[in-house]
């Protein structure tokens, strides 16, 4: 086999390796989105987020379940959804999915630690992680979470993004979706949240099995009250 020839088929089996690694990204974006068209009026049972800690649980205990019951957005307090944008995205009814600035202080304040911990994300972002993906970080990750975010506020008002997130969000251990976490904190439904659980909740996202562990901590007592003070001054979809 001369030079040229061993050159041309490199050339030849390169091209095929890339035209497949491009088809095999456009049919996944496809799964995506057809996965959003068929949920934006069907509530989903599973998220992959809830697929991984459930088969987490059951290598302790193979009978492990997770407490999860939806409710429809009207049935969730209208404190809860005060507190949750206050806490994780203020500007949530204005942004299309992504706030850039957020991303690329995230990036800056990455890059300052040596590795991949802040995210910048938004709700629409934090759904669409949750929806499909994984928590393992990577900038790779990151760029596939904000493809999905932007088919998301395509397809779905900003209504049904935070109706999902609010029924798919962690909030403890096996704990998922507000009127599950409501129950088991505050022995109270969801739609009759008080302003001070509510923004206990919302709290508690970035790290909710900790705060099931810890719910006396100093630290989610001082930002239950800033968020408290700040959920009135947020815009929520009615």
């Amino acid at each position: 086999m001369t030079a040229k020839t061993r050159k041309r088929g490199f050339f030849f089996w390169f091209g095929r390796i890339v035209m497949w690694s491009v088809m095999a990204f456009v049919l996944l974006q496809l799964w995506y989105f057809a996965h959003i068209v068929i949920w934006a009026r069907v509530n989903p049972s599973m998220t992959s987020f809830m697929e991984t800690r459930l088969a987490q649980l059951r290598q302790k205990d193979p009978k492990a379940q997770l407490t999860q019951q939806w409710v429809p957005y009207e049935q969730i307090s209208l404190n809860l959804k005060r507190a949750v944008v206050a806490s994780e995205d203020s500007n949530f009814v204005n942004h299309n999915g992504v706030e850039v600035d957020a991303i690329e202080e995230a990036m800056k304040r990455n890059a300052r630690g040596g590795r991949v911990i802040h995210g910048g994300s938004t709700i629409t972002q934090q759904l669409a992680k949750n929806l499909f993906l994984t928590s393992r970080r990577s900038y790779i990750r990151k760029g596939q979470e904000l493809l999905i975010a932007f088919m998301l506020e395509a397809v779905w008002s900003k209504h049904r993004i935070l109706e999902v997130y609010l029924n798919t969000a962690e909030w403890g251990n096996g704990i998922y979706g507000a009127q599950a976490a409501a129950q088991h904190y505050f022995r109270v439904n969801a739609s009759q949240l008080s302003s001070y659980q509510a923004a206990k909740m919302a709290s508690m996202l970035p790290a909710p099995r900790y705060f099931d562990r810890h719910p006396g901590s100093n630290f989610l007592a001082r930002k239950t009250a800033t968020v408290q003070m700040r959920m009135y001054q947020v815009y929520v979809p009615r």
